[in-house]
């Protein structure tokens, strides 16, 4: 409380929702073509080859950037050329940098699945099987990003992104919705797989409201490319050993699968830093010991 009482009213509010500020902040950057949703295209600007964070469709109207995932996806059709080392750079970058912190702070469709989260509803707690369940995105991960697209290049010669073609509701909400919505000539070509995908995303928005972000612990496979970063990402948070008594506190407050701070499905927010008593949590960067 030191802190928060040489602060005013606006200050205090800025302190307790600075990580929702940071979300909407980043929801607006990587959407900043406003006109896109109006006129019902998308922009093909030069930085639209840049690969921003977290998961934002390439095809939303207002994207500005691309969706890493979509891009390691679109990237496989070149695998008989050459390796997609821009965007395994890139994603090694955002890994070693920042962990699963985008999850956190930097993805649209995170912040999106929290509001959801907020409606009143009766809400599923953590629990034995959604840890057991939070393993499938790391199937989705291998089949849907990389077996299947690759299972395609080999036997028609293009790498369909099999994720954001059956799967991906952000790809859905962001790009599908307002494209059809804002372009009568879509309208009219829409069919099955359009609808199987609105199926997809009514299914996640409705578990979203009961289980906290349903997306993101069960079926992100950009999640779980984050995570495999998670322990030694430099950003993000740590724990003074020297101060922490392992009463498990931050692991029982915490709406993830998380069993220890920084393991694969924590996602650094920080929230758990209140109910720390020893102020063990602590901001890094810093190098971390072993």
């Amino acid at each position: 409380m030191g802190k928060l009482d040489k602060l005013g009213k606006l200050g205090k509010k800025i302190i307790l929702y600075r990580r929702k500020i940071i979300q909407v902040l980043a929801a607006v950057l990587y959407n900043l073509n406003f006109k896109g949703f109006f006129e019902g295209n998308i922009y093909q600007g030069r930085v639209k080859g840049v690969c921003v964070p977290g998961l934002n469709c390439y095809s939303c109207p207002g994207a500005i950037g691309a969706c890493p995932l979509g891009s390691l996806q679109a990237s496989l059709s070149e695998l008989k050329f050459k390796l997609p080392l821009y965007i395994l750079g890139t994603l090694i970058i955002f890994g070693i940098m920042l962990g699963r912190v985008v999850c956190a702070f930097l993805c649209p469709f995170g912040l999106i699945q929290e509001l959801l989260h907020k409606i009143p509803s009766p809400k599923v707690r953590k629990n034995k099987w959604t840890y057991r369940l939070s393993y499938l995105k790391y199937v989705i991960l291998l089949a849907f990003v990389f077996a299947l697209p690759i299972y395609y290049l080999v036997t028609a010669g293009v790498a369909v992104p099999a994720f954001c073609k059956y799967i991906c509701p952000a790809g859905t909400l962001e790009g599908g919705v307002p494209l059809v919505i804002g372009n009568k000539n879509l309208q009219s070509i829409v069919g099955g797989l359009f609808i199987w995908k609105i199926a997809v995303l009514i299914v996640v928005i409705a578990l979203s409201v009961f289980i906290y972000r349903f997306f993101c612990r069960f079926l992100c496979p950009l999640g779980a490319i984050y995570s495999f970063f998670n322990r030694h990402a430099i950003i993000g948070i740590d724990v003074d050993q020297s101060k922490c008594t392992d009463c498990g506190n931050c692991a029982r407050f915490c709406k993830m699968d998380t069993r220890r701070i920084n393991d694969r499905e924590c996602l650094r927010c920080g929230d758990c830093r209140q109910v720390c008593y020893n102020r063990a949590i602590v901001c890094t960067p810093k190098i971390h010991k072993k």
